[in-house]
């Protein structure tokens, strides 16, 4: 039997106020458990869903589950995180991503069982007089006291009205569903806490909060599609298998603390184990085919491990590589790396070649321009790669 309560204050770094909501969780009275998607992106890795598997194990001690869908406030874009100005979306690119959401959230918790409220509901029928109101309970000190706005406040970059007009509306969506715990990174502080002063002004009660650390990219830094190094839940399992196996030592006990449900003696074997070897691939294994395993299922991981073993210990080819037509048989391989997607740029594809990381048929390749028949194999780095499918025209 997994220990639900244990599992939900896991990773949590901060509660707003503690020793009121263990109260609230040890009674059987069900509670309502805000948590909000801003859809400015269709896929979510495994940082965001380490931080929703808290929703899965609160809807477990019958709590209800209410999901914020902020398709208003995604056209402003949540910017706790960020050092700059979000971009501008639109109302198609976030119905897209809804829908692209929906689809993941299932591998999270019961979807069907939980409360899903779009946020433009009431944000299209606010009138100005009553988000005058609402604004009127911040001032701009308040918010330039957030780290990344006023770091960029002291380096003159710009900071849009509509940014400091977020965390006004984030609060007011804890008003509209009567939310009495909301949950969320720990980036999120500020955001979470509107929701209190909005709702102690319409004469609410305060919801509790738990915030949570968020979890590291495979490079040690922030998880960022930017920088390419996020799992997301809906990878292939033999390209999450991958991914994982490239995580920095240093994090793989946080992988297993954070992303799965593994018991607080079995942690204490696994640091145990980490703590006594200077070569854990073996444990890395492990937790890659424990994530494996929650997105896809037991024999999606086992057959993931043969697959990277086959390639990387083997050095055999891997069985799915993607093929791509060419029409030329001759190229400037930073060309053909950029025509086939295993290079963004022709900068990234030359040093890809200096690095002596790009091989054609399992051999490196040495000279700038090359010749190319089909069926031939390009890799890039030790992951990816493609087949030629050769038509000349």
């Amino acid at each position: 039997m997994k220990d639900y309560y244990n599992l939900v204050w896991r990773g949590s770094t901060e509660s707003i106020v503690k020793e009121e909501l263990e109260a609230k969780l040890k009674k059987n009275t069900p509670l309502r458990v805000k948590y909000g998607i801003d859809p400015t992106g269709p896929r979510i890795h495994i940082g965001h869903a380490s931080v929703m598997r808290k929703l899965q194990y609160l809807q477990k001690m019958g709590h209800t589950i209410v999901l914020i869908v902020g398709d208003f406030t995604a056209q402003i874009g949540d910017t706790s995180d960020k050092e700059s100005e979000r971009g501008v979306i639109s109302m198609d690119q976030i119905k897209e991503n809804v829908e692209s959401f929906q689809k993941q959230l299932g591998h999270i918790f019961d979807f069907s069982k939980a409360e899903i409220h779009y946020n433009s509901t009431w944000f299209n029928t606010m009138n100005l007089g009553d988000f005058l109101e609402l604004s009127q309970l911040f001032s701009v000190a308040q918010m330039l006291e957030r780290d990344n706005f006023s770091k960029r406040y002291e380096d003159n970059k710009r900071i849009g009205l509509q940014e400091f007009l977020y965390p006004v509306l984030q609060g007011y969506d804890s008003v509209a569903v009567n939310a009495d715990i909301e949950i969320g990174g720990n980036d999120q502080l500020f955001n979470i806490l509107a929701g209190r002063t909005v709702q102690k002004y319409f004469r609410q009660p305060q919801q509790n909060v738990i915030l949570y650390e968020l979890l590291l990219g495979t490079d040690g830094r922030k998880m960022s599609k930017t920088w390419q190094n996020a799992v997301w839940i809906d990878d292939a399992p033999n390209d999450m298998f991958g991914k994982l196996m490239t995580v920095g030592d240093e994090l793989i006990y946080d992988y297993f603390r954070l992303c799965t449900d593994l018991s607080d003696e079995d942690l204490r074997v696994i640091k145990e184990k980490l703590d006594a070897t200077d070569n854990p691939r073996d444990i890395k294994a492990q937790m890659a085919k424990e994530l494996v395993a929650i997105y896809n299922d037991a024999d999606s991981a086992e057959s993931a491990e043969k697959a990277f073993n086959k390639q990387f210990q083997d050095g055999a080819l891997p069985d799915d590589i993607d093929d791509v037509v060419v029409n030329v048989s001759t190229w400037k391989i930073a060309d053909l790396l950029v025509e086939i997607g295993l290079a963004e740029s022709k900068s990234k594809a030359k040093r890809a070649f200096d690095q002596g990381g790009v091989r054609i048929n399992q051999v490196v390749v040495k000279t700038e321009e090359v010749k190319i028949s089909n069926n031939d194999v390009i890799q890039v780095g030790k992951r990816n790669f493609r087949k030629l499918q050769l038509i000349l025209r």
